[in-house]
């Protein structure tokens, strides 16, 4: 690799380090292709890649930035999962390694605070962006579908009264 090569890969690696809600270092020793084939792909499942770099390239690339922090984790053969959401990442990661004993996480950053193993799995615990949403969305459903019901009620009362009056005249 010349140093135009090395120069780009740093380059993308701090657009990562930058950009990404969670990236997460994990140790791969042993991981077979096919077995990083599909943990890449459960990674773009969610939004979220896999980049194996040299650790001194992340070091550099990590210079200046916020989560400096984690080139403590960045020795051996490690791997970066990082996703935009600040949880996917580490959802697949925390996933990932209970079945599979060769993929060990070590930690990783979310935004500038950097995560210890057992930070990953707390934010492995947290909910998604999506189930956030969802959540909200049924916090805001719920008050207008009460709403709606109390402002029908007394108009069905009033049609269920009518209804008795009449079978009572008819009888």
């Amino acid at each position: 690799m010349d140093r135009a090569q090395k120069e780009k890969v740093v380059e993308e690696l701090g657009q990562i380090f930058e950009s990404s809600g969670v990236v997460v270092v994990a140790r791969y020793e042993g991981m077979t292709v096919a077995q990083m084939q599909d943990l890449r792909a459960k990674m773009r499942d969610v939004g979220g890649s896999v980049r194996v770099a040299k650790n001194t390239l992340a070091k550099i690339a990590l210079e200046g930035k916020p989560c400096e922090s984690m080139a403590k984790l960045l020795t051996g053969m490690t791997v970066l999962a990082y996703s935009e959401d600040p949880v996917a990442a580490a959802k697949v990661a925390e996933a990932y390694a209970k079945t599979n004993d060769k993929f060990d996480i070590l930690g990783g950053a979310m935004g500038k605070d950097a995560l210890d193993k057992a930070g990953v799995k707390a934010v492995a615990a947290m909910p998604s962006r999506e189930e956030l949403i969802a959540q909200i969305a049924s916090c805001i459903g719920a008050p207008a579908s009460n709403i709606a019901g109390a402002i029908g009620a007394p108009a069905s009362n009033i049609a269920g009264i009518l209804k008795t009056l009449e079978e009572r005249e008819a009888a």
